[in-house]
């Protein structure tokens, strides 16, 4: 494990990637070495990265002897601009086989989170030799909930925000993002209202796609079954933005998958309850 400290601007890479019609510069960080390669996949929301959704994560895995990858999706922080009329979840896969090819890594173990969760997916029915484990925190497929109207209360309040990026949307989105509000600080709430203005273009770029595509994660429920990886699915009791309803039909559908479920928590699993859910992805990874 090297000695330079794993902050954001030390793990910073760039890279070209050319994956069928895709030819985009990715931002990623590079954290660690070992072995085994972790890659993590964030979540939609503006201002997203991550480096944001995971900075909680990342160095109990280095410290196990984990090489740690954090892709920036295609529109999202420091990676180029997109307008996605297709799948997202399929956009995002092909991004991080991009990747993975120009940095010469044939195989990893997948974290996702919300978007992330659909990206891992996608990548696992397409890639299904590249796949160590997966482990799914608040998305994975699309679909109506059978409990929850759709779009969910979460759903809408990000869709404000990309519409008008305001300090005041903001954090309407962020008192259900999570389950205990007494975390979000101003500080937080700033740094993520810069990175979402920073790149004005990503917002526009998303309501475009959403214009373009109302579905941009569709349902591949019926495709699950494909997928032989081992998948340790987690999720908040109190997610208002994926019902947990969406975590059982995925342990449902999957071949090989357990599921573990965090009360007082939204849709922030690998956030809010970060001690206990690094404990887990170390247990499940190792055994």
């Amino acid at each position: 494990m090297s000695n330079t400290p794993l902050t954001e601007a030390s793990t910073s890479r760039f890279v070209r990637i050319q994956e069928g019609d895709l030819d985009l510069q990715l931002h990623y960080n590079d954290c660690g070495s070992g072995d085994e390669t972790v890659v993590m996949l964030h979540g939609s929301g503006p201002g997203a990265s991550g480096w944001a959704n995971f900075n909680r994560n990342i160095e109990p895995l280095v410290a196990a002897g984990y090489r740690v990858l954090l892709m920036d999706c295609p529109g999202w922080s420091k990676s180029d601009p997109i307008v996605c009329t297709g799948s997202r979840s399929e956009l995002n896969a092909r991004a991080l086989k991009g990747l993975m090819d120009a940095i010469g890594l044939d195989k990893a173990h997948l974290v996702g989170n919300s978007m992330g969760g659909h990206s891992a997916v996608a990548f696992a029915l397409a890639n299904p030799a590249r796949v160590g484990k997966l482990i799914l925190m608040g998305g994975g497929t699309g679909g109506a909930s059978s409990f929850v109207p759709m779009p969910t209360e979460g759903i809408k309040l990000i869709g404000a925000l990309y519409r008008q990026p305001t300090i005041e949307n903001l954090k309407r989105m962020m008192s259900v993002f999570v389950y205990d509000t007494s975390s979000l600080t101003q500080a937080l709430f700033q740094a993520r209202l810069d990175n979402m203005l920073t790149r004005r273009d990503h917002l526009e770029n998303f309501v475009k796609s959403a214009e373009a595509n109302p579905k941009q994660f569709p349902d591949v429920g019926h495709r699950l079954g494909e997928i032989k990886a081992p998948a340790l699915v987690i999720w908040g009791r109190d997610d208002r933005f994926v019902p947990l309803d969406t975590g059982l039909r995925l342990v449902a559908g999957l071949q090989n998958a357990e599921l573990h479920v965090f009360s007082r928590c939204g849709h922030w699993a690998q956030w809010e309850h970060a001690d206990k859910f690094n404990r887990m992805v170390l247990d499940f990874l190792a055994h």
